[in-house]
């Protein structure tokens, strides 16, 4: 199972996605960590600016790393700004956390190009004071659809 974080930056998605992954037992897929870890690396071409372009070679990234781990029987929780409704596609979560806590965040490019997700699974609007309560019917999901046998 692939679950999308998305937000604008300074929203809260890694504050969130780091103990949802822990408390589903997942591997937490940080956006800015692998833009760390991978950025400049010979085997990888160009893509790793903020333009359009460079956002769909971002989700691109992602979704290759997500199914990678999904292919390793592993929940995947990623997080990343995900800004358009084409890099959302392109990555094909099997659940969307939208974390629409901020009006706007600290770049004026991303504030531009980001569009508000239409369909998300869960809607995250004002800042959490109490995680649990917030992850909580989030699990909730999860745990109904793998008991139906939604979930592979």
């Amino acid at each position: 199972m692939k679950i999308l974080i998305c937000g604008l930056p300074g929203s809260g998605k890694s504050t969130l996605a780091q103990p949802l992954a822990e408390l589903l037992n997942a591997v937490w897929l940080n956006a800015d960590s692998v833009r760390g870890k991978y950025e400049g690396a010979p085997f990888i071409e160009n893509g790793w600016d903020f333009s359009k372009a460079g956002r769909v070679a971002q989700a691109t990234r992602m979704k290759y790393l997500a199914d990678g781990i999904v292919l390793a029987n592993k929940i995947v929780v990623a997080d990343f700004i995900c800004p358009t409704q084409e890099t959302r596609e392109l990555f094909d979560a099997d659940f969307t956390v939208f974390m629409d806590t901020i009006k706007e965040g600290r770049y004026a490019d991303t504030n531009a190009m980001f569009e508000k997700p239409t369909n998300c699974d869960y809607h995250v609007s004002d800042w959490f004071i109490n995680a649990q309560d917030q992850l909580l019917p989030v699990v909730q999901r999860y745990m109904n659809l793998k008991i139906k046998g939604d979930l592979e």
